[in-house]
């Protein structure tokens, strides 16, 4: 048999804890002693043991106080409780992925503002469905498998985090730099290099995406991050430069 203050000790559960679940009936000490304190047995502390079980499954106080009861349907009550834990995580993938998302967006705009913040949530509450169904139309089966290699705002793997910091290197470029320059077209450089990595041989899936890119409409249909159409038009102009200087050089070679 053990005091109050002996179980508090050997299972981290407080004092107070332990009184209240003896208020509301969830478990009792086996008897007490002639000076008023608690005692608890074998019993009471498997019961213990069950409740601290429980409450990490998520259930309520006042549930396990009738899960503790061996008339208890539990085979519906795990059931239930299972669908309840999926559905909370859902939610966490989905927090953990707008607050990825914000992340990345900061790092690629330098600050977040309030339109640009509105077109995240626009992007994030587009129906997925919607969104599969235009992409289907616009693309091939080929294609769709490429599109899931496309860097993502709301994830944090490398392949996505070096594009978006490719294009926030650029993002704070543009303002004292132009598209010649050495900085820019360095960045443009390992762009190339990750797009032939990554994308060779789908050159054609490459330009398809571009030209959807360039329209701000078709890319929000297809759940793309909103870029602006200037800095849209610099990225090209980069672009553009790069294959013609690096076409130069192959003519001298030759």
């Amino acid at each position: 048999m053990f005091v109050i203050h002996e179980v508090s000790k050997q299972t981290g559960i407080s004092v107070r804890t332990l009184r209240y679940y003896e208020e509301i009936g969830l478990l009792f000490p086996s008897a007490k002693t002639e000076g008023g304190h608690r005692l608890y047995g074998e019993e009471e502390l498997k019961t213990l043991q069950q409740i601290v079980f429980l409450k990490t499954l998520g259930f309520r106080l006042k549930d396990i106080q009738t899960l503790l009861n061996e008339s208890w349907d539990w085979v519906e009550s795990l059931d239930h409780q299972l669908a309840f834990v999926q559905e909370e995580q859902n939610k966490l993938q989905q927090m953990e992925s707008a607050i990825l998302g914000l992340q990345n967006a900061l790092a690629i705009e330098g600050s977040l503002n309030e339109s640009l913040i509105q077109k995240i949530i626009n992007l994030s509450n587009q129906s997925n469905e919607k969104k599969q169904a235009l992409r289907k139309q616009i693309f091939t089966v080929a294609d769709l498998k490429l599109i899931k290699k496309l860097p993502n705002l709301n994830r944090n793997d490398p392949h996505s985090l070096e594009w978006l910091g490719l294009l926030g290197q650029l993002k704070q470029l543009r303002g004292n730099y132009a598209a010649e320059s050495d900085p820019v077209q360095r960045i443009i450089k390992r762009m190339m290099e990750k797009a032939a990595e990554e994308y060779k041989g789908n050159e054609s899936f490459l330009e398809k995406m571009w030209e959807i890119r360039k329209s701000s409409l078709q890319s929000e249909q297809i759940g793309l991050y909103p870029l602006e159409e200037d800095f849209i038009y610099f990225i090209e102009q980069a672009f553009t430069i790069y294959e013609i200087k690096n076409s130069q050089k192959g003519d001298l070679q030759q």
